[in-house]
């Protein structure tokens, strides 16, 4: 099979932010190599000698230790890090499967990043995300503990407190007066010292409990906690705060949470062979989300991760589709947008996709892609990614169309923008490849950007739809919250926090006929290209990454309550320090938007 390597290099970040020239001597100076399944690619400490782009295939990443670090399909890039530090291969790529790579010389590689500022920040930026291991050992306490732990009183029989535990399937329950932990009752306790002594279920747990257990602060390290149960045999730490109980680790949230990684999810992803196998794979998402966001990575490193993941799965589902169905009987293309186009899902989301088939395609082969994408959908809400409220899935034929029907589609939003084609179109750009032939997307998303900016009515119409979300901005350095109903008081950090941003990257990509989908990446090539001022640019980028950080925090403090996690935020859970900056960085977020519309349809 022989590739198109120029059109891959318009496809691929950060190869489609060269000039178009430069695009195509690349192309020339490239060669295409393959390896067999389990054939390694380079050794750990070997000279690195080039920089590899996946054009098919999967290649396992590990360190010294033999560990897998990293999963990586097509349009990935790796082998940077031994070119930007000493030339010598930091990790160990071996090909999972038949794959096939381009190689970038060495040389090659040191002259883009030399000549292009926006290919050196791509590779400057990902090394760390994308060959980091999470410590777990140097994180907080406060990160990973269970809030809120289940407590009873000394009176309490140990009936009643066995009732308790099983109610809320857990392990232990913490014996408490005046908000105090004076004891801990485990399960082992309840069998070893009330079941095999035959005690009465009326005997208050204060006669078995462990008096005084050892407690830590929540601003101790995991490590402490390690060293505490090696050394003592315990499996629960309560966690105190000025002598207040605040929360409990147990060893079994350890265990889960060293293994929750995005790479051991895809892993498991890749070899999954029923749906139910996958919804139990998918349902750890949000302790990978925990696990994140108390590391501290950045919420574009963290949405990233939890997206490849629903990538994964989408692809996986697709090929079991294929084994159910056969072979299909013309080339598709399975695409996403919404979050998951843009590479920004987070601990919830919906499905939003669409299928583009061949113009080959027969009336009698839709039958085959509307099971296959009933197959996809159906597997994709069951394991966490429900349906679209809005009908936005390859299971509606609208959204399950030859190519030549899509180029209309995109033709008539342009010529005719009413308030439904604003916001097809909306959605439309932030489409993403992620199953099929990627040939069939090849300049679509490049002629319709062309098509559009072309249009000032069409602009103008879009940059007025984009403003209908606005930050949450109250009177007197307050916020706008909801005033009744179910979220009253509260901020929604998507709608009136990250929404505004999405539509002003959107706008940007517009303006600058922008191939990225992801919303940072927009902003970063507005500033890059001067679509924006460098300033201003600046700071909308700092107020994106201070309300994406926010509501990643809030979702992550959810799931650790054991909540459901949602985009409704009470002001109330952050410092006065906090609160200051998230309205600054809704204030940016109004100055841009208003920059914006008052441009209208003028791109100049």
């Amino acid at each position: 099979m022989t590739f198109d390597l120029a059109t891959i290099l318009t496809q691929t970040h950060p190869y489609d932010s060269l000039p178009a020239e430069d695009q195509a001597l690349l192309a020339g100076e490239l060669s295409e190599v393959t390896f067999d399944t389990n054939e390694v690619i380079y050794q750990i400490g070997a000279p690195q000698t080039a920089l590899f782009l996946i054009l098919r295939g999967r290649v396992n990443i590990t360190d010294e230790t033999g560990e897998l670090v990293s999963i990586l399909g097509p349009k990935n890039s790796f082998g940077e890090r031994g070119l930007m530090k000493n030339g010598m291969a930091a990790v160990t790529a071996t090909a999972a499967e038949p794959t096939t790579v381009v190689a970038i010389p060495a040389e090659i590689f040191h002259r883009l990043i030399g000549e292009h500022p926006a290919v050196r920040r791509f590779f400057d930026r990902t090394r760390p995300a994308m060959a980091r291991k999470q410590d777990l050992t140097t994180m907080a306490l406060s990160d990973i503990m269970t809030p809120g732990p289940l407590t009873c009183p000394p009176g309490t029989s140990l009936i009643e407190a066995a009732r308790m535990m099983r109610d809320r399937r857990v392990s232990c329950v913490i014996v408490s007066e005046k908000g105090e932990a004076t004891g801990i009752l485990t399960t082992r306790d309840l069998t070893n010292k009330a079941l095999a002594e035959g005690l009465a279920y009326d005997t208050p747990v204060k006669q078995i409990m462990t008096p005084d257990p050892i407690t830590l602060p929540p601003t101790a390290l995991v490590s402490d906690v390690l060293h505490a149960m090696v050394e003592r045999g315990i499996t629960h730490m309560p966690v105190t705060d000025g002598g207040q109980l605040v929360g409990i680790l147990t060893q079994t949230d350890l265990t889960r949470f060293q293994a929750a990684s995005s790479a051991a999810l895809i892993e498991e992803i890749t070899y999954a062979q029923s749906t139910s196998a996958l919804a139990q794979i998918v349902g750890r998402i949000p302790q990978l989300l925990v696990q994140l966001v108390g590391a501290h990575n950045a919420h574009q490193v963290v949405t990233r991760l939890i997206t490849d993941i629903g990538d994964a799965t989408t692809r996986r589902l697709l090929a079991m589709a294929e084994e159910k169905l056969g072979p299909p009987p013309v080339r598709y293309l399975w695409l996403a947008c919404g979050s998951q186009g843009r590479q920004e899902q987070t601990g919830i989301s919906d499905q939003d996709n669409c299928l583009i088939l061949d113009d080959a395609v027969t009336e009698a082969d839709d039958a085959y892609f509307a099971a296959l994408a009933k197959f996809v959908s159906d597997g994709l809400d069951e394991a966490g990614y429900f349906y679209c409220p809005g009908d936005m899935m390859a299971t509606n034929p609208k959204w399950r169309q030859p190519l030549s029907t899509w180029r209309k589609y995109f033709r008539g939003w342009i010529a005719k923008p009413d308030p439904e084609a604003q916001m097809l179109a909306s959605v439309m750009y932030d489409l993403r490849a992620i199953g099929g032939d990627a040939e069939l997307f090849s300049g679509l998303q490049e002629e319709t950007l062309a098509q559009s900016a072309k249009n000032s009515i069409f602009v103008a119409h879009m940059i007025s739809n984009s403003l209908k979300h606005t930050p949450p901005l109250g009177l007197f350095r307050g916020f706008a919250t909801a005033r009744s109903g179910e979220h009253k008081n509260m901020i929604d950090l998507k709608h009136s926090g990250v929404v505004p941003v999405v539509d002003l990257g959107r706008i940007y990509a517009l303006r600058g006929q922008l191939t990225q989908a992801n919303t940072r990446a927009r902003l970063v090539s507005a500033v890059e290209t001067g679509i924006i001022s460098a300033t201003g640019g600046r700071d909308l980028i700092d107020a994106y990454d201070m309300i994406a950080d926010t509501r990643l925090a809030h979702q992550a403090a959810q799931i650790k309550r054991g909540e459901k996690p949602d985009n409704f935020m009470p002001p109330s859970d952050l410092s006065d320090f906090e609160r200051s900056h998230l309205r600054d960085a809704f204030v940016v977020v109004k100055t841009m938007q208003s920059a914006a519309g008052s441009r209208g349809g003028h791109l100049s």
